[in-house]
């Protein structure tokens, strides 16, 4: 059985690396002075001032991604003992030794624990995940929001994009086309816009080709491992019905 890491002065860690996108993974163990409060990224900073393996062996220093620090910017995503979560606000006084840190499978690994996240922004790029303004004037305040439906979009605006999603569902894989749920819950957060719905059918009918919503198998990993709490599911079930009801009115217009 492992032992938690605050009873102990050093923090071991093994951690998965690969040197390109065509190299091998490999597994490195490093063995780190323990600090309170020290979170995943503040260890991989510290192997990055002295990158020196468990063995004494001298090494190149981890690779990863980050920004903010702070759980806004999704960019630290990364497996750490198994789960998929934000680096930034993975505290190793609640993890077990030894520290298993390996990047997401869902997504090209580029270096050690920097991955490719494109595919997550072609598919903002299919559904339109934006409002389309005419910026060249002034065009004055925008429509109000009712409050009731300002405070739900409020929460599905937080998604940061960091692919936490994407690596726990099991319908994303290098064989599906599943545009994942994180697209399907930014439909709902435009679509509820008074200016965004212009866009309505046209992200509608994105998610209804091959790869849509079509590709969701209900296992609701998704919602389990959001760092911001998005009610992943309930914006799928929504969108599900939204669909269905403009392919009744195709149908019927047609």
């Amino acid at each position: 059985m492992a032992n938690t890491v605050t009873a102990q002065k050093t923090i071991r860690l093994v951690i998965t690396r690969q040197e390109s996108r065509d190299s091998k993974p490999y597994t490195e163990e490093f063995e780190i002075p323990y600090r309170p409060n020290m979170n995943v990224i503040g260890a991989l900073m510290e192997i990055q001032r002295n990158p020196v393996n468990a063995k004494g062996e001298p090494t190149t220093p981890v690779v990863w991604d980050s920004n903010c620090l702070e759980e806004v910017c999704g960019a630290c995503s990364m497996v750490i003992n198994g789960k998929p979560r934000q680096a930034c606000s993975a505290l190793l006084d609640k993890l077990e030794q030894p520290v298993r840190i390996a990047p997401m499978k869902t997504f090209p690994v580029i270096r050690d624990l920097v991955v490719d996240r494109s595919r997550m922004f072609e598919a903002l790029k299919r559904v339109k995940a934006w409002i389309p303004i005419d910026g060249t004037y002034d065009l004055g305040p925008g429509p109000r929001m009712p409050e009731s439906k300002r405070q739900w979009a409020y929460i599905l605006s937080k998604c940061m994009t960091c692919g936490v999603c994407m690596e726990a569902c099991p319908n994303v894989n290098d064989r599906s086309s599943f545009i994942g749920p994180f697209a399907i819950s930014q439909v709902r957060l435009f679509n509820a816009h008074p200016t965004g719905e212009m866009n309505k059918e046209e992200r509608l009918e994105a998610l209804m080709q091959d790869g849509g919503i079509e590709g969701c198998g209900n296992s609701q990993n998704c919602v389990q491992v959001c760092p911001k709490e998005i009610p992943l599911t309930t914006s799928i079930a929504a969108i599900n019905g939204e669909t269905t009801k403009y392919l009744f009115k195709k149908w019927l217009t047609m």
